[in-house]
């Protein structure tokens, strides 16, 4: 129906999170109509993006300077580490400009079904890093899957010799949420994890 050269591009977008084949076809004539000032543009930086942006070798955040802007910022503290699971992770906490330490990407979390075990993430350079001292705390920031759930526990396993405080993102009731809408799991976590007023 398409000459070749439409066709890849519609197959590229559709493996974007979120787009299907329809939505990648939408997107691919949308570029189209707008050549010169949409899809030239995006090509290049697109272009720019793949030959300058690299991961940072400490804590694998992704930028065009390694180490990477967090992890050179004398401001941050260095003694807290923030263990997320994919830098999509990390750019979330800065966005909510919450945190002021240095962060640590996994790279995914375990997982036995689809044979992630601690060989294919960043647990090493993790273990370096905490062993290397200075480290006063240790924020574990994984999600609350069963997946995410499991890494925690690991960690908690491996550096539960080092004397690091290793502490985790509370789960359960969200602000604003209203308990008749949340799910089973969220309500018994947040039931556990009660505290004093």
């Amino acid at each position: 129906m398409n000459g070749p050269e439409i066709e890849r591009l519609i197959q590229l977008l559709g493996r974007l999170p979120g787009l299907g084949p329809r939505s990648a076809r939408r997107v691919a004539l949308h570029l189209l109509k707008k050549r010169e000032v949409l899809m030239q543009p995006l090509s290049a930086a697109l272009s720019d993006a793949a030959r300058a942006i690299r991961p940072c070798t400490s804590c694998g955040n992704l930028d065009t300077v390694d180490p990477c802007s967090i992890c050179a910022d004398p401001r941050r503290d260095a003694g807290l580490i923030c263990v997320v699971e994919d830098v999509g992770d990390l750019w979330a906490m800065e966005r909510a400009k919450i945190f002021s330490g240095r962060y640590h990407v996994l790279g995914g979390t375990l997982s036995a079904l689809d044979g992630i075990g601690p060989d294919e993430l960043n647990i090493a350079g993790l273990l370096r890093r905490v062993n290397e001292g200075g480290i006063r705390e240790v924020i574990v920031a994984t999600n609350a899957t069963v997946d995410g759930q499991t890494t925690a526990h690991y960690l908690a396993e491996r550096l539960g010799d080092s004397g690091v405080p290793l502490t985790r993102l509370a789960h359960g009731v969200p602000v604003g949420g209203e308990l008749d809408w949340l799910d089973d799991g969220t309500l018994a976590t947040a039931l556990k994890a009660r505290r004093a007023l």
